[in-house]
């Protein structure tokens, strides 16, 4: 069996229940949390802080994923045909600057992709690519209760209404990048 090189990325594109659900199906990808990143507000922020938009940090997913298996490329390819680049603070319904699309890197070598993908993905949408690409200063866990959400919530309006056609929607973009088993 081969070694895994695990890696992490931060990762905003709306509401983090989306993005937690959406890369928990990807093929590579070995842990994802919900959390909170990009603001400025000491300590840890809670949801209902955050939703105030007081503290400047965006809902965010941190994924730990096997560089081996799927490249740090092909995970932000994910990510960017999984909600909308080009809306600024805003995904759907839910707007504020907690909502911003944003790509939070680890290190040059992800900054200088990041960049690149955007590049890349520019000609595919009809408006300009709002994503911020940011160093990653500190991620804080969101509370328990946001973590695992959809699986734990499916029957719930939002994520029938919102999540459930983002999955079949990557179900579709995405098949071949799925995992077997959890593709459901």
């Amino acid at each position: 069996m081969a070694k895994q090189n695990l890696q992490s990325t931060v990762l905003g594109g709306g509401c983090f229940w989306c993005l937690e659900a959406i890369f928990q199906k990807i093929t590579g990808v070995r842990k994802v949390v919900s959390g909170y990143t990009g603001g400025t507000a000491p300590g840890s922020p809670t949801y209902r802080e955050v939703c105030s938009g007081l503290t400047g940090h965006a809902e965010v997913v941190k994924l730990t994923f096997d560089a081996n298996i799927i490249s740090y490329h092909t995970i932000l390819e994910v990510f960017m045909t999984s909600h909308d680049p080009t809306t600024l603070n805003r995904q759907g319904g839910n707007a504020g600057t907690q909502y911003r699309s944003a790509i939070y890197y680890f290190n040059k070598q992800q900054k200088e992709i990041s960049e690149q993908v955007l590049k890349e993905m520019t000609p595919i949408f009809s408006t300009a690519i709002t994503t911020e690409i940011s160093p990653l200063k500190t991620f804080y866990a969101a509370e328990t209760s946001h973590q695992n959400y959809y699986n734990n919530n499916s029957s719930q309006e939002y994520c029938n209404v919102v999540i459930s056609p983002k999955l079949a929607k990557l179900r579709k973009t995405h098949a071949d990048k799925l995992k077997t088993l959890r593709c459901n």
